[in-house]
């Protein structure tokens, strides 16, 4: 299949699991009270085993590094799921979405700082209305909460971190997205297993009544987990962590409406001025990306065309 296809396809298919998957953890958090934690690291051991199964059918094939390299990315891994799983927990869906915004202007600082990468002043600029728009929306959230913001806020930088490191590992050991999420998956379980004892009732799981449809609801979002993993390096490895998530942000009004038609969450006035400010910023951002990229390919061209007249 060619490759631009498949990177559509897999965008396509990251928006629409990335909502299913956050209406499902949202409604076993509320329906069950399923600890956090333990939902994440199932989620991992699942991904894991979809990933065995995809190897013996020949969707990939392993390839062999060092697992101490794999470690960082791992810890990273456990820390975005985990936070912004809290996060999710702690706030309405729509603060939990806006809050995500904020990954877009920190991937950036991340990458300018620890990467030298270079971005333009209109680029710098669609910052200001996604920050804007993001601090109104917390500020008036009906339901604000210290706890939930914490968690929304860690869970931006952890995110941010680990979307750069997928990007550069993929490069650094020359791997594609399963390949990478092959080693990092049971890795990122077993650091979840170690520490569920310590922070979280497992007696209290254990001994729950488990109905028929607390399962399900379980096993679909371990399964659509998987996919959202997948997918989600997929874009990350071959697009860049930039495109990841301004792409991401397609969900953002769909969340709401699932948010409020699910969950009955309302709307302030001042939330939508919030919500409004940072649309706005993602909008204009996405036409700065698509000027940029074409000045660039014409500039690649013009170039080739100097070279071939010099031969």
């Amino acid at each position: 299949m060619n490759e631009k296809l498949l990177t559509f396809l897999c965008l396509v298919m990251n928006v629409f699991f990335s909502i299913v998957i956050v209406i499902l953890n949202k409604m076993l958090y509320i329906r069950v009270g399923f600890p956090n934690i333990t939902l994440s690291m199932i989620h991992f051991i699942v991904t894991f085993f979809g990933l065995i199964v995809c190897e013996k059918v020949d969707v990939f094939c392993i390839k062999d590094v060092a697992v101490k390299g794999m470690v960082p990315i791992a810890l990273t891994f456990c820390g975005f799921v985990v936070l912004t799983n809290l996060s999710l927990e702690h706030n309405t869906i729509g603060t939990y979405q806006v809050a995500k915004m904020l990954t877009t202007p920190c991937v950036i600082v991340m990458q300018a700082i620890f990467y030298q990468k270079k971005f333009s002043i209109l680029v710098k600029l669609t910052l200001i209305p996604i920050i804007l728009g993001v601090i109104i929306n917390f500020y008036y959230d009906i339901r604000f909460n210290i706890l939930g913001t914490i968690y929304a806020i860690l869970g931006v930088l952890v995110t941010s971190l680990y979307q750069v490191w997928v990007n550069s590992k993929q490069k650094e050991f020359q791997m594609d997205p399963m390949q990478l999420l092959y080693y990092q998956a049971p890795l990122s379980a077993a650091m979840l297993f170690l520490v569920v004892p310590f922070l979280e009732p497992v007696g209290n799981t254990l001994n729950h009544s488990w109905t028929f449809t607390d399962i399900l609801l379980i096993l679909l979002s371990s399964i659509i987990a998987f996919f959202v993993n997948l997918t989600s390096y997929w874009i990350i490895g071959y697009t860049s962590p930039l495109t990841y998530n301004m792409v991401g942000h397609s969900k953002f009004c769909l969340l709401l409406l699932g948010g409020s038609i699910i969950f009955h969450e309302s709307l302030a006035l001042n939330q939508a001025i919030g919500i409004t400010l940072t649309l706005i910023g993602i909008v204009f951002y996405a036409r700065v990306k698509m000027k940029d990229s074409d000045q660039r390919k014409l500039h690649m061209t013009l170039e080739e065309g100097k070279q071939l007249y010099k031969n």
